[in-house]
């Protein structure tokens, strides 16, 4: 999996996008079957003539799909949208659905593995004891848990669960939906010459999460995926771990 994604939430340009994205140099895309843009996605990596195996698609099941044989039509759903043999990652995309049909979704995605049309099985959203239910019912872990992640909203229980068992940490809404304006952010920016976005970027990375930027902003697309010229300090990462707000949007769900 590619240590950076580009998100096609609210996009609705997407195939423009991506496929600026992927001349960027993205190999992540990061889609869902709520945001109804998932074969706009699939299209604009058959038109960038890069070879399939190099490009990492996820998409995600939304809970009103949940349940067993919802789920197997679901799944064959996005396949037949984006055209595809198999899917890099398909997602759990929230817990709402409650533990008994959560659970049959994620065997019914663990069974659609088995046949080879994904690679990939996760979650997102899903607080300590979400991953735990799956645990306690004798399932292997997920591959992946999809959460919100910033320096104002750190989730730090569930992040540091999720590495202790080994699960790939990303993170959505890296770049705070745009809302900025702090004084650290500025003065990390001014210190770097780069801009805040590429800031919170580096912060992410480093912190060892994969975040998932998404703009339909040709000069943002690029900017964000410029990150690998500079390297935040031990200070600084804990002057943005600093900011930490302490809330959960996860839920008791």
């Amino acid at each position: 999996m590619p240590r950076l994604g580009f998100g096609v939430y609210q996009n609705y340009a997407t195939k423009d996008s991506v496929l600026l994205a992927l001349q960027a140099g993205y190999r992540h895309i990061d889609t869902a079957q709520a945001y109804k843009n998932e074969a706009h996605v699939a299209d604009a990596v058959r038109e960038s003539g890069l070879p399939r195996e190099e490009v990492f698609i996820t998409t995600k099941i939304i809970s009103k799909f949940h349940g067993y044989e919802k789920t197997v039509k679901a799944v064959d759903g996005s396949l037949e949208k984006m055209q595809l043999d198999y899917i890099d990652l398909f997602l759990i995309h929230n817990p709402h659905a409650g533990p008994a049909l959560r659970l049959e979704t994620y065997r019914a995605l663990l069974h659609y593995r088995t046949l080879g049309k994904i690679r990939s099985v996760g979650v997102s959203n899903y607080g300590v004891h979400h991953l735990e239910e799956i645990r306690e019912a004798g399932l292997e872990k997920p591959s992946v848990n999809q959460i919100e992640l910033h320096p104002y909203c750190q989730q730090r229980e569930i992040v540091e669960y999720c590495r202790e068992k080994g699960m790939v940490v990303q993170a959505y809404c890296p770049v705070l939906r745009g809302q900025m304006e702090h004084p650290v952010f500025e003065e990390l920016a001014s210190k770097y010459g780069k801009d805040k976005a590429q800031i919170l970027l580096r912060w992410s990375l480093q912190k060892g999460y994969v975040p998932l930027p998404k703009s339909a902003t040709p000069s943002r697309i690029h900017s964000n995926a410029n990150l690998y010229d500079f390297e935040l300090t031990a200070e600084d990462i804990a002057e943005l771990d600093a900011l930490d707000e302490g809330w959960n949007p996860v839920g008791a769900a």
